[in-house]
């Protein structure tokens, strides 16, 4: 991949729906991260988006270095004090070279020149630092609203963009800097009441392409069906993400 790639903005446009809508990671895998990281000076955490990621981050490492290139995703941002946030592609990072100790990134290496950002993982990275990307592949809903969440998702398949195919792969076949290392199997579930659901629903990119493309909110559209097979509004119903994870360490 090019390092001049451009910068393809899927989120500015729906930044605040995710910054409220998206799951939420599991601690444990944070623990890990830190554990694995053997030295919590400081952390980059690469599209940071909202600032998910980067408040758990805080909590474990001294010093979390924030970035992402939209300045919309970084505007809605909230962390701790010991999160600095910036506006900058994960490609061309303001750190200094041998800096940090661990590079995290959270659904997000698939819109990055992965060349360019691994060769800044390389340079920010102090020897045995380590490179710990994930991502998490379509909802798997309680089985009672399956069916209705299949139309919506039908709905708008066309609309993703071709980035998707590698979250739906789990990022099989990049070509990783360094050496990889185990990583334990981790599980990303929630149980939401409906408006969360909707509002999920709501931040996707390609639901904001779709209102573009046909002038039509397909969430609001596949609402009442939805709502239909939620019953109760307030119930809390069971849901879950297939999460996939990989390690680096960079040789000391």
């Amino acid at each position: 991949m090019s390092s001049q790639a451009p910068f393809h903005d899927h989120f500015s446009a729906v930044a605040a729906d995710y910054a409220l809508a998206r799951p939420d990671y599991p601690e444990a895998l944070f623990d890990w991260i830190a554990a694995a990281a053997r030295a919590r000076g400081c952390a980059w955490e690469a599209g940071c988006g909202s600032g998910q990621a980067s408040r758990s981050l805080a909590a474990r490492f001294a010093r979390v270095h924030a970035s992402d290139p939209s300045a919309a995703q970084i505007a809605q941002a909230r962390a701790p004090d010991n999160v600095h946030f910036a506006v900058e592609a994960a490609e061309r990072c303001s750190l200094a070279g041998a800096s940090a100790d661990a590079v995290c990134v959270a659904q997000a290496l698939h819109w990055f020149d992965r060349g360019a950002f691994f060769a800044e993982c390389a340079r920010v990275l102090r020897p045995g630092g380590v490179l710990v990307a994930w991502g998490y592949q379509d909802i798997e809903p309680d089985p009672v609203l399956r069916a209705a969440v299949d139309a919506f998702r039908g709905e708008i398949a066309a609309c993703w963009p071709p980035e998707r195919a590698l979250v739906d792969g789990a990022y099989s076949g990049f070509d990783w800097p360094f050496p990889a290392i185990p990583v334990p199997a981790f599980a990303m579930a929630a149980e939401w009441p409906l408006a969360r659901l909707l509002a999920y629903f709501a931040s996707f990119s390609a639901t904001r392409r779709f209102r573009e493309q046909h002038g039509e909110d397909p969430v609001a559209r596949h609402a009442p069906a939805i709502a239909a097979a939620w019953g109760e509004p307030e119930r809390r119903r069971p849901l879950r993400w297939p999460l996939f994870v990989h390690a680096r360490r960079k040789p000391m």
